[in-house]
């Protein structure tokens, strides 16, 4: 993965498992990361920078729109980014009679709305490179086996959607649209999320799984430095699944 080495890159979630895994691959790699995750986690933002060449923590909270976007559009005027990643994500299990207006549209913000407003900021940059990487997150909860994810569910839509009609409108200008749709990952959000039955969710994924072995991050990270890579410069406009079979 030389190729990305001097590469501008900005991950959202960069500190949860998934990105984590994903800023070390491309620390490997020799890219220049921006890793945004909330405020409140600097701390342990620059813990992970300080193990980390090439990188540096942004505090942004995904929920004001607004201000992410302007904050960004700033960062990218001073240098333009050449990848984009969208991996920020609210996962919340409960029914949804459960879930009120407010947490609904918090999900949608931070899972879908808050990509469309980072690809307004990073977007200019790229068209005037010719060149561009855009990697979205979306989740392998759309194929509609999964119970008490509604709004996580919804957001993942908009995000799949999102990235079919932007890789029409960005690919002109030489920018490559894609998204990743990751299986049961083994997470810190898997632990908290099914803390009172943790053994049994394990048994089920195991069971559904064309594969009988736990999706690991590393899985997911390779996928992501491949479509970020010049190796998939014809690939765009795909939701591409890394989920041990289903």
């Amino acid at each position: 993965m030389s190729q990305l080495a001097g590469r501008r890159v900005l991950l959202t979630g960069a500190l949860g498992t998934l990105g984590q895994a994903q800023a070390n691959a491309f620390a490997e790699a020799g890219a220049d990361t921006v890793l945004l995750d909330l405020p409140e986690h600097a701390p342990k933002g620059a813990q992970v920078c300080a193990n980390l060449r090439g990188t540096r923590y942004l505090g942004l909270d995904l929920n004001d729109l607004s201000s992410t976007e302007a904050t960004v559009k700033s960062l990218a005027a001073d240098r333009a980014f050449d990848i984009l990643i969208n991996n920020a994500a609210l996962i919340i299990n409960k029914p949804f009679e459960a879930f009120s207006l407010d947490e609904y549209e918090e999900q949608l913000r931070v899972n879908s709305s808050a990509a469309f407003a980072l690809v307004r900021a990073v977007a200019p940059g790229m068209k005037a490179k010719g060149h561009g990487k855009i990697i979205n997150f979306c989740s392998i909860t759309l194929n509609g086996r999964w119970d008490g994810y509604v709004p996580y569910v919804a957001s993942k839509g908009a995000m799949l959607g999102l990235t079919k009609s932007l890789a029409r409108e960005l690919g002109p200008h030489g920018i490559r649209v894609n998204a990743v749709s990751p299986g049961a990952v083994v997470s810190e959000a898997e632990a908290r999320v099914f803390a009172d039955r943790l053994q049994a969710y394990n048994d089920w994924v195991l069971e559904n799984q064309c594969l009988k072995e736990r999706l690991l991050p590393k899985a997911v990270s390779d996928l992501v430095m491949f479509l970020a890579s010049p190796a998939s410069d014809m690939i765009t406009g795909q939701n591409i699944y890394v989920d041990g079979g289903w």
